[in-house]
């Protein structure tokens, strides 16, 4: 079973998109020639890709979940620019080859390179990069980071019913205990930059449930029949900390752009 068996439709309306600003360093991170070609892994329901749409006019998008790329397509395919290339490829980072003679610009991996064989697949894109190209692995803060009342408030919630340790699927969370940069350093992309982009938002009940159900440690599968009184529970510790139905979030996506040293 995927670790995300279940989530697609939540992941699709859910999960908070790629704000214009990261797309923007993302765009710049490398040179601005024609044809631009993009290499999207882990794309999930594709908000990467749907980010850089017009920005990249040749895409590969990879993911192992079907369920997923279906979902990808549905959304990105109607908005696909004339000229441009999409390409939803159902593979593993690890397992993936690339067209003959097809090198990417970009490769971005968002929010899933702790779920890779991060130094296999890193040098795997050695031979899938172009001269002068650049890897970006980057994501935001889970909620299970709980830096904030309300949300240490659901992950408690989430823990009261799975267990203390994260889960990611039926199995539990392995956490990486070294910095992504220092793994990208001793990779051919080992020359790092790092780049911070702040982001607000803010919640509501349903979307707190609806982030919730599209991760890999909440995803409804999990909780059995006993999802409903989950739901009750959610609801109920937060209501402890808005009348309103609003919560505010305080994050940020740190974006790593990995370039090859120069001899």
């Amino acid at each position: 079973m995927s670790l995300f068996a279940g989530t697609s439709s939540y992941y699709r309306q859910y999960r908070p998109g790629i704000p214009e600003e990261v797309a923007t360093v993302l765009d710049r991170a490398v040179a601005p020639g024609r044809p631009r070609r993009l290499l999207d892994i882990g794309t999930g329901t594709g908000l990467v890709a749907e980010a850089l749409l017009g920005r990249f006019d040749d895409i590969i998008a990879i993911d192992n979940d079907p369920d997923m790329l279906a979902a990808a397509e549905e959304a990105l395919r109607s908005q696909l620019p004339g000229g441009a290339s999409l390409a939803l490829v159902e593979s593993t980072a690890e397992d993936f080859k690339a067209p003959a003679s097809w090198q990417a610009d970009l490769v971005t991996i968002c929010r899933a390179f702790h779920w890779l064989d991060q130094a296999t697949v890193l040098a795997l894109l050695d031979e899938q990069v172009a001269p002068g190209g650049a890897v970006a692995v980057f994501g935001d803060n889970s909620f299970w980071a709980a830096d904030s009342p309300w949300k240490q408030s659901v992950r408690a919630v989430v823990q009261s019913f799975l267990g203390e340790e994260r889960r990611a699927g039926n199995s539990t969370f392995k956490h990486h205990d070294r910095p992504y940069s220092e793994i990208m350093e001793e990779s051919p992309f080992n020359q790092v930059e790092e780049i911070r982009v702040p982001v607000h938002r803010t919640w509501s009940t349903k979307g707190i449930l609806g982030y919730l159900y599209s991760t890999s440690f909440a995803a409804p599968h999990l909780f059995g029949d006993r999802l409903g009184a989950f739901e009750a529970a959610v609801e109920n510790a937060l209501a402890q900390h808005s009348t309103d139905d609003v919560f505010p979030e305080d994050n940020e996506f740190l974006i790593r752009i990995g370039r090859r040293g120069t001899a």
